[in-house]
């Protein structure tokens, strides 16, 4: 017996069109979401764990070589999408629904907003030139999302807006201090610990003056690890931890950003467990 809700295979679409599938699989999510009980139930919330593991499975395929898995997972984070954009179309825009459609227009435009070189008039001679233009075209979308977003401008634009503060702390750290680097905030490599309690400050002289120089992916990797055992030891926390010092970073890039550039001592600021340098040179360019 044939459900009432079954999807019509081949519904007019090109065999040969990329992503003509795609049209069938939004149909689908459709069906799933009117018919089925637990999908019925489901909200952006309820959906986001799912969202991170797909992503997570995804990673970890990719890490093992595992590329004909990669199809499955892939198409796992695909649904989460789907789905999510399913949901969004119940409201509407004024409560800040969209479509699938919605989605991919909006996509489409950035990546073409985002690569002129490809699909307008600037011309590059390298992956760094299209880099360069990326950031710069990001700053001005940051810029125009700040001066829109109802304040009447007094938010000022940071180099860290659009940094999603959700991601893990180590990915958060990383980018946090790329994205503070390329407005001249920089923390250096040899910076000093703060001594906690017992004493400790840095990994056994790992982590010395030297800074970075011979360090390896495999003593990196170690040296975390190395890490990770003493803050067990400690009973701390390492991810908590690290995000607390990443969002106090955070909060540091900030407060600078809102203040007169050259009304304070150039060349470090402190906060009771950070040090930070200032490169006037970045800033100044």
């Amino acid at each position: 017996m044939t459900s009432s809700n079954a999807v019509p295979p081949h519904s007019g679409r090109r065999e040969d069109a990329p992503g003509a599938r795609l049209l069938e699989l939004v149909a689908v999510v459709d069906t799933l979401r009117r018919s089925c009980p637990w999908d019925r139930e489901q909200t952006h919330a309820s959906l986001l764990r799912y969202l991170l593991e797909e992503a997570y499975e995804a990673a970890e395929t990719i890490e093992d070589g595992d590329l004909p898995g990669l199809r499955e997972e892939i198409g796992d984070v695909l649904f989460q999408v789907l789905f999510h954009a399913r949901i969004a179309a119940e409201r509407s825009a004024a409560e800040g629904g969209f479509t699938i459609d919605d989605v991919a227009d909006t996509l489409a435009a950035k990546l073409i907003r985002r690569h002129p070189h490809v699909f307008g008039s600037v011309s590059v001679s390298s992956a760094a030139d299209v880099n360069a233009n990326w950031e710069e075209i990001k700053r001005a979308e940051r810029a125009a999302k700040a001066a829109a977003s109802g304040d009447g401008g007094r938010r000022q634009a940071s180099a860290l807006d659009g940094v999603p503060f959700g991601q893990p702390a180590l990915s958060l750290a990383a980018q946090l201090q790329r994205r503070a680097a390329r407005a001249g905030i920089i923390v250096p490599a040899d910076a000093p610990v703060d001594r906690g309690p017992d004493g400790v400050a840095g990994s056994d002289g790992a982590s010395g003056s030297d800074g970075a120089s011979g360090l390896t992916g495999e003593r990196l990797g170690a040296e975390l690890m190395a890490l990770v055992a003493r803050a067990r030891e400690a009973g701390l926390d390492p991810e908590l931890e690290l995000r607390v010092a990443a969002r106090r970073f955070a909060d540091e890039v900030r407060d600078w950003e809102q203040g007169p550039l050259f009304a304070r001592p150039v060349g470090l600021m402190r906060k009771p467990r950070l040090l930070v340098r200032l490169d006037i040179r970045a800033i100044s360019r």
